[in-house]
């Protein structure tokens, strides 16, 4: 079944709302670590907003994280939190992000978050690789067999 295009946003929020009520509840509610940090709000919006960009591809979301919030954490643990560690680390990260191919303009905020809360290494797999997992996963699921769209365009 096809939807209306007039009922695509509201679809489209309703798949945001969705994927992030799930890694909010794996974080809060359950002992499983934490699956959620504030950069995933716009990911979720990419993926069902902007799903077919280049920007939106798994490659992208998974590898976009993973090299902002290193790039953040070694920042953080090196250097500490200063004017310029917060700029050259977004600095770092997207030069990173364009070299490997990899833009995902909601992971460029990654290094504030790593900076600004103090985190080590251990965040990076909780919540960044298994919240990108999870929400790529979702995604394909929802815009697939949910939204009848073609999600994603490219894996690799």
């Amino acid at each position: 079944m096809k939807f209306k295009k007039s009922l695509e946003p509201i679809l489209s929020g309703v798949s945001a709302a969705f994927v992030i009520g799930v890694l909010a509840f794996l974080t809060l509610e359950t002992p499983a670590g934490i699956w959620l940090m504030f950069s995933f709000g716009a990911t979720v919006f990419i993926v069902f907003v902007l799903y077919n960009l280049e920007t939106a591809q798994p490659k992208n979301i998974f590898f976009g994280h993973l090299i902002s919030i290193i790039i953040g954490v070694l920042f953080n643990e090196y250097f500490g939190l200063s004017f310029y560690t917060l700029g050259l680390s977004v600095g770092v990260a997207v030069t990173l992000m364009i070299y490997f191919k990899v833009m995902h303009p909601p992971a460029a905020s990654n290094p504030l978050v790593a900076l600004s809360m103090d985190l080590s290494f251990d965040f990076i797999l909780f919540p960044v690789v298994v919240g990108c997992l999870m929400i790529i996963v979702l995604s394909f699921i929802i815009n697939n067999k949910i939204l009848k769209r073609k999600y994603p365009s490219k894996w690799f």
